[in-house]
């Protein structure tokens, strides 16, 4: 199974759910992103630029995978770091699906799916990246000794419906409320910056972060996901409740996650959207 790596713990992780299913690991490693854990978890591994497209290619079909799933990949902010092309150098492939492909629409909805008809092209194909992950997506419920308390509660109703319409909208995966109030909403920054800006803005604490997928979010790529460095962020910001969406959020490191967030009283709450 091939494992297209990015950054963070996730693809770490999904390498061994792979492994657990008794598969061989056969993994491109994102230079400067992936996991200094992550080769050893690897049966097979090289390491690839971020849009050496061609290279991943190459890799793959050496090391024999037929299907891969894709992790942390690709981060939104570098499309707008300055002198992006020369920063990153493109392949050739990588520079014809930009100016070819993807001349007319450059949304990351339309980056991944180029991407994915472009590995399918070379006869790999992207599978949904949970596939390996199932254990760490999020239940619906209280997840922790923690409880919501009636604000929090009166918090996630008021919330709820506006991240769904968000998430259609495609703006971002997490907003922050409280009393009823938004406070910040994620963009590009991702949801740790995010976090940050709202316990600046609301420095009396006690807010509500919320985090949830598209309801038709292409799970190959980009699935949503909080980890224990999330919950250190959100202490820090002073917020008390994290509310997931059931069966498309993945928590990284779910244990530790859950244990953390009750040492610093922040209950987490697992929510489905409605159909």
């Amino acid at each position: 199974m091939g494992l297209i790596a990015g950054q963070g713990r996730l693809p770490v992780l999904a390498a061994r759910g792979m492994r657990a299913a008794g598969l061989r690991v056969a993994c491109v490693g994102l230079a400067h992103q992936y996991d200094a854990a992550l080769p050893g978890e690897c049966d097979d591994f090289a390491e690839a630029g971020v849009i050496r497209l061609g290279r991943w290619i190459r890799l793959l079909r050496r090391f024999g995978a037929t299907e891969a799933v894709m992790i942390r990949a690709m981060r939104k902010s570098r499309a707008h770091e300055p002198c992006r092309s020369f920063r990153q150098l493109p392949d050739w492939r990588a520079i014809r699906l930009w100016y070819g492909v993807l001349r007319h629409d450059r949304r990351n909805a339309a980056l991944l799916g180029a991407v994915a008809d472009e590995l399918a092209g070379q006869g790999i194909t992207l599978i949904d990246s949970t596939t390996y992950l199932r254990e760490y997506l999020a239940d619906e419920g209280v997840l922790t000794r923690a409880q919501p308390t009636a604000e929090q509660l009166a918090d996630i109703d008021f919330a709820w419906p506006l991240i769904a319409q968000l998430n259609r909208m495609d703006i971002g995966q997490s907003i922050a409320v409280r009393e009823r109030e938004v406070i910040a909403v994620e963009a590009v920054e991702g949801t740790d910056a995010m976090i940050r800006r709202a316990g600046e803005l609301c420095r009396r604490g006690g807010w509500t972060l919320v985090k949830a997928a598209h309801r038709h979010h292409d799970m190959r790529f980009d699935v949503p996901t909080v980890g224990p460095q999330t919950i250190e962020n959100l202490r820090a910001a002073k917020a008390r409740c994290l509310v997931v969406q059931a069966g498309r959020v993945i928590l990284a490191d779910r244990p530790q996650l859950i244990e953390l967030a009750d040492h610093h009283g922040i209950c987490i709450v697992g929510k489905a959207l409605p159909d």
